[in-house]
C-alpha cells in the first residue's frame, strides 16, 4: 500500500484481463481519510486487478468553496463603487467649468454649456446609486414625522450610507451645474460678467446664484445712470 494524492472523487478502476480496455467507475461515498492508493492482492484473469484511488478532499472543498463564493452583485456593491462614482462625477464636471472661466467667449463653451450629455450622464449615474441605496424604509426614515415632512435626525441617519450620500452628490452635481449653466448663458445674452458667480456655483451654488442677482442688478443700475 503506497499512499498516492490524486483527484477529488473515489474511483475504482478496474483492469480487464481479457482485453486491452479499461473502465473506470465513479465512486460517490465521501472519504475523510488520507489519499491513499490500495492495491487489492485478491486477483485472478478473469475478474482482473482493482486499484482504489482516494484523493484529499480538501483540495476540492477549497475550489468549490471559490468557486460559490463569488458574486458579480457583490463586486458591484461594493463601497468602491461609491467611491469611484464620488470622484470620477466631481472630475468630470470640472473641464465645464473650466471652460465658463478661463475662456467665456469661445464657441467651444457655448456648445459645451448648451449640451445635455453632461446631466444625462450625471442623471443615470444618480439614478444607478439611488436604485443601489434604496430600501424598504428609506421613505419612512425620511418622512418620520406625523405631518409626513422630513426631520434632521431622519436625514442624518439616510445619509450615514455611503452609497446614499454618493448619490446625494451626485444630485448637488447635476444641480450646481445646471444653474452654474443659467448664469453663464444668462451673462451671454446681458453682456455681464460671470466668471466669478460660476466659481461660486461650484462651491456654494445658492451663494453663486445671489451674486449673479446682485451683479446684474448693479451693471443694469449703472448702465441706466450713464
Amino acid at each position: 500500500m503506497a499512499p498516492l494524492s490524486l483527484c477529488h472523487s473515489q474511483f475504482l478502476l478496474k483492469i480487464n484481463r481479457r482485453g486491452s480496455d479499461m473502465n473506470s467507475v465513479s465512486s460517490l461515498r465521501p472519504v475523510h481519510s488520507k489519499s491513499s492508493l490500495r492495491l487489492n492482492s485478491n486477483w485472478s484473469f478473469i475478474t482482473g486487478s482493482r486499484f482504489l484511488i482516494r484523493p484529499p478532499p480538501s483540495s476540492s472543498f477549497n475550489l468549490q468553496r471559490k468557486i460559490h463564493g463569488f458574486s458579480p452583485a457583490a463586486a458591484w456593491l461594493s463601497p468602491e463603487l461609491a467611491s469611484n462614482a464620488f470622484t470620477w462625477s466631481t472630475v468630470a464636471v470640472l473641464p465645464y467649468y473650466s471652460l465658463m472661466v478661463i475662456a467665456p467667449k469661445s464657441e467651444l463653451t457655448k456648445r459645451s454649456m448648451e449640451s445635455s450629455v453632461p446631466y444625462v450622464v450625471l442623471g443615470l449615474v444618480y439614478g444607478y446609486l439611488l436604485y443601489l441605496s434604496w430600501t424598504p424604509d428609506t421613505l419612512r426614515t425620511m418622512f418620520a414625522s406625523e405631518y409626513l415632512l422630513p426631520e434632521l435626525p431622519g436625514m442624518a441617519k439616510l445619509f450615514s450610507n455611503e452609497m446614499t450620500l454618493a448619490s446625494a452628490w451626485v444630485h448637488l452635481l447635476a444641480i450646481d451645474l445646471f444653474a452654474a449653466r443659467q448664469v453663464f448663458m444668462d451673462g451671454l445674452e446681458e453682456e455681464i460678467e460671470t466668471r466669478h458667480s460660476v466659481t461660486l456655483c461650484l462651491m456654494s451654488c445658492p451663494v453663486g446664484i445671489l451674486s449673479h442677482v446682485i451683479t446684474k442688478a448693479m451693471i443694469k443700475s449703472k448702465r441706466k445712470s450713464h
